[in-house]
């Protein structure tokens, strides 16, 4: 500013000066000469402030390459990433961590640089932001990188969700798609249990978020993340203050629509084979005998009722007592063998034709005679996580809860408790003849549940990474609970257990979570079984929701039953049941094998949300009761109770779509209104 303060004298003027005064003003030039200068200095001033309050932008470019930049908003210390030539702003980041009212100035600290813009808060933070190499020649890249200059900076970057639609990230209990509607208060980014903490996150995630005007950010690896989201109104990025001062990094690329910004190339797997349906046992489980018992008994059941094709899944504290009648466990110190006593040997031929899975965890009871045993022999520290100690001293076994019991937890860090423990899955596979091996407990970090800091290796989500590159040698009939940086392996995912209802941690997450774990790139999971769900209680099945529950599945990789249709339904059920396992078996695997490939070429999810033919259609962004098997089929199924009718949302102006039910044609871009679809039915569409 040019203002200058005025003096305001209080008391009488002399004499002297008022006579001065008077003779000057008595000469007419020089009087005009001062009224003249008075006045230009005021103008001068009224226009100086008019401008700086009117006519400067909020806004300044800070950085700008081809065909869009990053500017800086004054009025509330935000990024805005823009898209050129239309202008329109695909982002906002509201910056956390420096004052807000500071404006970075137009002149940075690499202005020699045209690819870079550098600025420091010199008591707070600095931000670089660099031109990064795009994927694609539409796209354009911005490096984001926050570095505090104090221990207590706490750096946090909330991105906007007015007016964008935002996908990906961490799965949560009750999935929403998009997660605009999801709520989480700040935590670290690690996959975790929902039966231990259902305020967290679920067991995939992906450093990894996609917004519907074409933006994605894309978190670096070795950041140690906090996530936070507020319904409808943002999701933060943050690290925590702390002695060292990490940065905060993260790429930003835009991208001419949503579909576009995800057709970048991964490195998907081949696709696993998976026999379908799943049966999962919840027979008598007292005892080795009364599983076998149990399971012949199902197997017949299953034949009789004509449903013989699939496998039986034995869950974890069945495959335990079957697996120590048959082969006790033992840890590599023990050099005696133990001869095989056939008379207690399982005969995989008692279900034939159908095939047997068995469940394994990380985690060992502190009361079972393979954690007293390792304990004993003075290998505790080598197989198990441990705590290590300050000041010498022996480690301690870092103790947590699976299942209700205090555990161990596998040390993967550790080759030779690593290679124990997968010859020790070999063995149980072949002593049982199992064609199919589930892994629980992949999720969660031990060390931060118990709020110790872990060691470097096993920061963030590296042990559910390393847990499932390392079962991934055992091939690809493998399923694993959790997905961290794992898509590109050949694993099928165990979604997460839901609820036996209608709501969104129930029946209505079931295809959010199936597109939220396309989109992450694990195409290939099981969603959680058809009868009263893995959260289910005791009370009576709803017939209603198991058959809605069914149709759904029909059309995913596997089947996955926990309560077979004679034990909750009637007898039309039972056929239905038969004509979905059939209809997966015609229609759905040639689907998922011919779209699996081009999983492979280009990198492109199976299972799309209605947006991917629709990109700039905002009806499309939020629809979350339907979906695209490829680019070919759309199931739309019903997921309100007592409902025989919805509206479904035909993608992809231009094409037409066929209902395969009654063969009537429907153009593409267009809402069918009460769409009538009776209990026995789904509505399908095939382009």
């Amino acid at each position: 500013d040019c203002t200058m303060p005025l003096a305001r004298p209080t008391g009488q003027i002399p004499d002297a000066a008022w006579t001065s005064g008077f003779r000057e003003m008595t000469e007419p030039w020089k009087g005009a000469v001062g009224c003249l200068g008075v006045a230009v200095f005021f103008a001068m001033t009224i226009g100086i402030i008019s401008w700086q309050a009117l006519e400067q932008s909020p806004e300044e470019w800070v950085l700008r390459g081809r065909t869009g930049g990053m500017l800086w908003e004054r009025r509330r210390g935000a990024l805005l990433l823009r898209a050129l030539p239309a202008g329109r702003t695909v982002a906002v980041i509201a910056v956390g961590g420096v004052p807000a009212a500071e404006p970075p100035p137009p002149r940075d600290r690499c202005w020699h640089d045209g690819g870079q813009f550098c600025y420091a808060w010199e008591e707070d933070a600095e931000l670089r932001l660099s031109l990064e190499p795009p994927p694609a020649p539409a796209t354009e890249c911005y490096g984001v990188r926050w570095t505090p200059l104090r221990p207590d900076v706490m750096l946090k970057d909330c991105f906007s969700m007015a007016n964008v639609s935002w996908y990906g990230g961490a799965s949560v209990r009750a999935q929403r798609w998009p997660l605009n509607g999801a709520e989480s208060h700040a935590q670290p980014f690690v996959s975790g249990d929902f039966s231990k903490n259902p305020a967290g996150y679920g067991p995939v995630l992906e450093r990894y978020f996609l917004g519907s005007t074409g933006v994605t950010v894309t978190v670096a690896p070795d950041v140690p993340l906090f996530l936070s989201l507020e319904s409808d109104r943002h999701f933060c990025l943050e690290t925590p203050a702390g002695r060292a001062a990490v940065p905060l990094r993260y790429l930003l690329c835009v991208s001419p629509d949503v579909a576009a910004a995800h057709r970048h190339v991964q490195t998907p797997p081949p696709f696993p084979p998976r026999r379908s349906p799943i049966w999962r046992y919840h027979g008598p489980a007292g005892s080795a005998a009364k599983i076998k018992r149990g399971l012949r008994s199902l197997a017949k059941r299953l034949k009789r009722h004509r449903l013989q094709e699939g496998v039986l899944a034995l869950g974890e504290r069945s495959t335990a007592i079957l697996a120590a009648a048959v082969r006790p466990d033992h840890v590599p110190s023990e050099r005696r063998k133990k001869r095989h006593d056939s008379t207690r040997s399982w005969d995989p031929s008692l279900i034939k034709p159908l095939q047997l899975s068995i469940t394994l965890s990380p985690y060992a009871s502190i009361a079972s005679p393979l954690f007293l045993r390792s304990l004993r022999d003075g290998e505790a520290a080598s197989y198990w996580l441990s705590l290590q100690p300050q000041f010498g001293g022996c480690s301690v076994p870092l103790l947590t809860t699976w299942k209700g019991r205090l555990c161990a937890r596998l040390n993967i860090t550790s080759e030779a408790a690593l290679s124990w423990y997968l010859a020790r899955a070999r063995r149980l596979r072949q002593a049982l003849g199992a064609a199919y091996m589930v892994f629980e407990g992949a999720e969660g970090n031990a060390f931060l549940e118990q709020a110790v800091p872990p060691p470097a290796e096993l920061a963030g989500d590296r042990y559910t990474g390393a847990l499932a590159a390392a079962l991934a040698m055992l091939g690809n009939a493998t399923v694993i609970s959790a997905g961290a940086r794992s898509s590109h392996l050949p694993l099928f995912v165990q979604m997460s257990p839901l609820r036996s209802d209608w709501s969104h941690a129930g029946l209505k997450g079931v295809i959010p979570s199936v597109l939220h774990y396309s989109l992450l790139g694990y195409n290939f999971f099981i969603a959680d079984a058809v009868g009263r769900g893995s959260l289910a209680s005791d009370a009576p099945g709803d017939p209603e929701l198991y058959v809605r529950w069914l149709q759904i599945v029909t059309f995913l990789p596997v089947m996955a039953f926990s309560t077979p249709p004679w034990l909750c339904c009637d007898a039309w059920v039972l056929n239905l049941t038969r004509q979905c396992i059939r209809r997966h078996r015609d229609f759905v695997v040639p689907l998922l094998i011919k779209y699996s490939e081009e999983w492979l070429s280009l990198g492109y999810p199976i299972f799309r949300p209605a947006w991917w033919l629709s990109p700039t259609d905002p009806t499309a962004f939020t629809i979350e009761d339907e979906f695209l098997i490829g680019d070919e089929v759309l199931v739309a199924p019903i997921t309100e109770k007592g409902q025989t009718w919805r509206d479904i949302y035909l993608p992809g102006e231009g094409h037409l779509w066929m209902d395969t039910n009654t063969a009537r044609v429907f153009d593409g871009g267009t809402i069918l209104r009460n769409y009538s679809a009776s209990l026995a039915e789904v509505p399908v569409f095939v382009k």
